[in-house]
């Protein structure tokens, strides 16, 4: 645990940071050191788990209290093992214990649940990347993240193979203790959590090798993920049943896959529409053209009428993003530039300077009305 660096320093937020903040910071960091952007890159592959690893820990609130008051050795998985404490992953620690331990109990009435009933195990993130055709098409991927998993060894019981945890005789099972003491106003009774079997109720003699008598081990694990057509980038799937394992044979949680959107070299969304630039020269711009356009479905052709203007605009419809409810598509906008030619030879710049001296006010309206309105500032 020396060698490990602090979870805060490796997500790049204060100590103080909210859940927003870290959740964000993990999203950053995710995109940025991700196996998909880097590969071969075991640098940034290190970099991913040990991210990857401090968000488990930072975004589950009593995982990172226990972090911020104890350390690595908090939400270490070997941290207390064998001696029937807590689970190192956090969901089987019931804060309630520690605020019943200051209020309930008065009188007998504090009232627990029942620390082997069975529980929903923690959601799970992680950040898939895509194409933005596989984003406007959609498509279906692999996933591999970070898990926690029953143990097979031991089933989950955490003892081990052939064992099996024993009762705790501290608490009778109930993994609280009740305490009498002795006040100005009387005799008044607190509970609190069982220091020998950490609240489990149980005590487990011979821990199980394979996960340290946690029942439960981190894990790698690959899913097969179903992306919508028309997803945007920051959207979230919810790939249910697929988190962290339940507890006491409680349900898993769910997988949150982030999709990261990777930028196209031609086309920008905005909404379920597409646009781009296309560059058209000088001649086909002023005669007008049947020039080839690039969509998503492969190229078209489209007749660019006589006269074109720079920052003119003209649609194909349909040929956007799906809806992501599957009716119907967004329009791709095309937007036209006119490029000016370079390295002129002398015979291009004779021909040039004589189509210039043949030209008329007629032919440029905009250049026209330009010039028409210096003479009304300036009476020439």
């Amino acid at each position: 645990m020396a060698d490990k660096r602090d979870f805060y320093e490796v997500m790049g937020v204060p100590k103080n940071a909210s859940e927003d903040e870290i959740k964000k910071a993990y999203r950053k960091k995710a995109k940025q050191y991700h196996p998909d952007l880097n590969p071969g890159d075991k640098e940034a592959e290190t970099k991913f788990k040990e991210v990857n690893e401090a968000y488990e820990v930072l975004s589950d609130k009593e995982k990172r209290a226990r972090y911020d008051q104890f350390g690595h050795a908090g939400v270490d998985p070997n941290f207390g093992a064998g001696a029937g404490g807590g689970s190192p992953f956090g969901e089987d620690i019931d804060l309630g214990d520690i605020f019943s331990s200051f209020f309930g109990g008065f009188g007998g009435g504090s009232r627990r649940q029942n620390p082997n009933a069975p529980r929903r195990g923690a959601d799970t993130e992680t950040v898939i990347n895509i194409s933005f055709e596989e984003a406007a098409k959609g498509c279906t991927k692999q996933v591999t993240y970070q898990n926690v998993d029953t143990c097979k060894e031991c089933g989950g019981s955490g003892a081990q193979k052939g064992t099996s945890p024993k009762t705790c005789p501290t608490c009778n099972g109930s993994g609280q203790v009740r305490i009498n003491q002795r006040t100005p106003f009387g005799v008044m009774q607190t509970a609190r959590t069982c220091d020998r079997c950490g609240g489990t109720g149980k005590i487990i003699e011979n821990p199980c090798r394979a996960c340290s008598g946690n029942g439960r081990v981190r894990t790698n694990k690959t899913v097969e993920v179903n992306i919508p057509a028309g997803i945007n980038d920051d959207q979230v799937l919810n790939v249910a049943r697929h988190g962290n394992a339940g507890i006491n044979g409680g349900p898993a949680g769910d997988l949150h896959v982030y999709v990261n959107v990777r930028p196209h070299p031609i086309f920008e969304r905005k909404g379920d529409d597409v646009w781009c630039e296309m560059p058209l020269t000088f001649t086909q711009a002023a005669l007008g053209a049947e020039v080839t356009v690039p969509t998503l479905d492969g190229k078209v052709s489209y007749s660019v009428h006589e006269g074109t203007q720079p920052g003119d605009v003209f649609k194909l419809k349909g040929k956007g993003i799906p809806h992501l409810n599957g009716r119907g598509r967004g329009d791709q906008f095309v937007k036209v530039t006119i490029e000016v030619p370079k390295n002129l030879s002398p015979r291009q710049k004779e021909i040039l300077k004589d189509f210039d001296e043949h030209a008329e006010e007629k032919n440029y309206q905009h250049r026209k009305g330009f010039f028409d309105k210096i003479k009304e500032m300036f009476g020439e």
